[in-house]
């Protein structure tokens, strides 16, 4: 028996992962067990930002993982300080709070607003305004919170005073919110759902409502930050400016990291005891995203990813300019969506598979979009590479 198949044997069956088991990677590109190289257009879904086996990362867990490995939050960790300042430093942010993943930062984020509002306006305003098809973690409040069914049936009774709206739709938000709202939450582009951007006009808006009925506005960035769109956090491109913002994913480049930031005075909401994590703000992981956000938070990384998105998603429009196969490529910087035209629908994992098999991995966002997220650090080459790859999938695919 394979070790692939141990998988299958062994544990739950609540993933349908590749058939192929990575043994090594460098950079954007990865290796299996059996030898067959790949392109990296995945990065672990938006987390492997500078790629895998960075040596500058490998530095930073080896030389913190010589001291000390955990100690709890009865103590303070030099890592996990130094991380906080260099986040605030960064954003719009005074305070954070560590946890271990986007799902943690999005329940903090949740829990923290309705706190706030609880201690400075009362008990009734409780209730949370969200979006159809968004996407905000797997515990039960954030998939409550998150606006698709087939994550949240099947558990119980919903959690109450969640509003899912439809998104990009002014009007029925104007219509929606009231004094009882305590937050709005919403992802700058929702990734999972298919790589949709919110319209600017429609943030501008949601932080306008926020403002007239004292309610917060979260910034759900954990696909979205750590550069991934061309700014350090989206919402730094789009001019408008959350009073909470979670990060995740690439923040670590690889460990397991989550960040809710926010404003001073909202922070106090969370005094001694109302919210902690055991192995938030852990030493090893705060180490590495230490690094990841001193070598992510540059203006020649910012070049480079803006770089290599113009490289890809030309190279993207080029291969459909030939064979017509997507009805739409839309994202920003290296998170971008490709809808299947409709004689396609329901075929992305098709053709994901096909991908793989010519030496591209890549990601799906439901039946009809391929999803493309690459290591920041993707080169040239990789890109044109991972294209030809894909041009070779694309053929055997309209083959088919």
């Amino acid at each position: 028996m394979s070790k692939r198949e141990l998988h299958d044997q062994y544990l739950f069956p609540n993933y349908a992962p590749m058939q192929i088991m990575p043994s090594h990677g460098k950079g954007a590109r990865l290796w299996d067990t059996d030898g067959r190289e790949y392109i990296d257009f995945a990065a672990g879904i938006a987390v492997s930002s500078l790629g895998h086996a960075h040596p500058a990362l490998i530095d930073a867990l080896y030389q913190q993982s010589k001291k000390y490995w955990h100690v709890s939050n009865l103590m303070t960790n030099e890592p996990a300080i130094l991380l906080a300042k260099a986040l605030v430093e960064a954003t719009f942010a005074e305070r954070v709070f560590f946890s271990n993943s986007g799902a943690e930062a999005n329940e903090a984020a949740l829990k923290l607003a309705r706190r706030y509002a609880h201690d400075n306006f009362g008990p009734e305003k409780f209730e949370i305004i969200a979006f159809e098809d968004g996407f905000h973690g797997r515990t039960l409040f954030t998939v409550s919170v998150g606006g698709q069914a087939k994550y949240s049936d099947g558990f119980g009774p919903a959690l109450e005073g969640i509003t899912h709206l439809p998104f990009n739709d002014i009007a029925v938000l104007e219509a929606a919110i009231s004094e009882k709202t305590c937050a709005i939450m919403v992802e700058p582009i929702q990734g999972e759902s298919g790589v949709v951007p919110a319209n600017v006009e429609f943030l501008k808006r949601a932080r306008e409502l926020c403002d007239q009925h004292n309610a917060l506005l979260i910034f759900d960035e954990v696909q979205t930050g750590v550069m991934r769109t061309g700014e350090l956090y989206a919402y730094i491109g789009l001019g408008v400016e959350p009073d909470i913002l979670t990060s995740a994913k690439g923040l670590g480049g690889g460990m397991p990291i989550g960040a809710t930031l926010s404003s001073q005075k909202i922070a106090q909401a969370f005094g001694v005891g109302v919210h902690g994590s055991t192995f938030g703000g852990n030493p090893l992981a705060c180490a590495v995203a230490n690094k990841v956000l001193e070598l992510v938070n540059t203006p020649q990384m910012k070049v480079q990813v803006q770089a290599r998105a113009m490289q890809l998603q030309g190279g993207l429009e080029s291969l459909n300019n030939e064979f017509s196969l997507f009805a739409e490529i839309r994202g920003e910087g290296l998170l971008l969506g490709c809808v299947l035209s409709p004689e396609f629908a329901g075929r992305s994992r098709e053709l994901l598979n096909l991908m793989m098999d010519q030496g591209v991995l890549a990601l799906v966002a439901g039946d009809n979009v391929l999803r493309m997220a690459p290591p920041l650090v993707l080169e040239e080459q990789d890109v044109n590479e991972g294209l030809a790859a894909m041009t070779a999938a694309v053929k055997i695919f309209m083959a088919g």
